[in-house]
C-alpha cells in the first residue's frame, strides 16, 4: 500500500514490548533542526510511552547526518547502552551530494552495529523535498523518530532474550 494513503506510525497491531530497563541513546543531527527536532520528540515520546526512564535515555547531538556514524560508534563504547537511535534528514538538492550522504550514513550505520553487536536503528530521513520531511516527522504520514524508538525496543529485547 503506498504511504500517501496512511499514517505509517500506527503500532496498535503489534506488541512492542517493556522498556523500563533498557537503555537507549539518541545520536540526532542538528542540520535541518525543524524536522530532526520534531524526530527527537517523537523518539523520546515513543520511548517513554513503552516504560523507557528519563534517565536511561542519553542524547547527544551531532552537526549532521553523516556524523551520525561517529556518534554511534563514541556512544556504543558505553557497554550499557543498550540500542542507539539516530535521527537525521538529507534531503534531495541539485547536485549527487545526496546520493552519497545517504549511502555513507546507511552504510556506516550499519557497520557500527555490527562491530558493537548492538541495534544501531536507523531514523535518517531521506526525502526529495521539504513537505516529505514534513509529513515524515509528526505530520500525516506519523513520525520516523517514533517508529525508530519502537524499532529500537523491539530489538533490544531480542538481543537481551536470545
Amino acid at each position: 500500500m503506498s504511504s500517501s494513503l496512511k499514517n505509517l506510525s500506527d503500532f496498535s497491531h503489534i506488541q512492542v514490548g517493556n522498556a523500563s530497563q533498557l537503555k537507549f541513546a539518541i545520536v540526532v543531527s542538528q542540520w535541518n533542526a525543524q524536522i530532526t527536532g520534531a524526530l527527537l520528540n517523537g523518539a523520546y515520546k515513543g520511548l517513554l510511552d513503552h516504560g523507557a526512564k528519563e534517565e536511561h535515555i542519553q542524547l547527544i547531538e551531532v552537526p549532521g547526518s553523516y556524523e551520525l556514524i561517529a556518534g554511534s560508534d563514541l556512544v556504543l563504547r558505553d557497554k550499557s547502552i543498550d540500542a542507539v537511535i539516530t535521527l537525521g534528514c538529507v534531503i534531495q538538492g541539485e547536485t549527487r551530494h545526496f546520493d552519497f550522504i545517504c549511502q555513507a550514513v546507511a552504510t556506516g550505520l550499519a557497520n557500527v552495529g555490527i562491530q558493537h553487536n548492538k541495534p544501531v536503528i536507523f531514523g535518517v530521513l531521506t526525502t526529495d523535498n521539504l513537505d516529505q520531511a514534513l509529513d515524515r516527522a509528526g505530520g500525516k504520514h506519523g513520525n520516523k523518530g517514533e517508529e525508530a524508538a519502537i524499532t529500537a525496543i523491539q530489538m533490544a529485547l531480542i538481543q537481551k532474550n536470545h
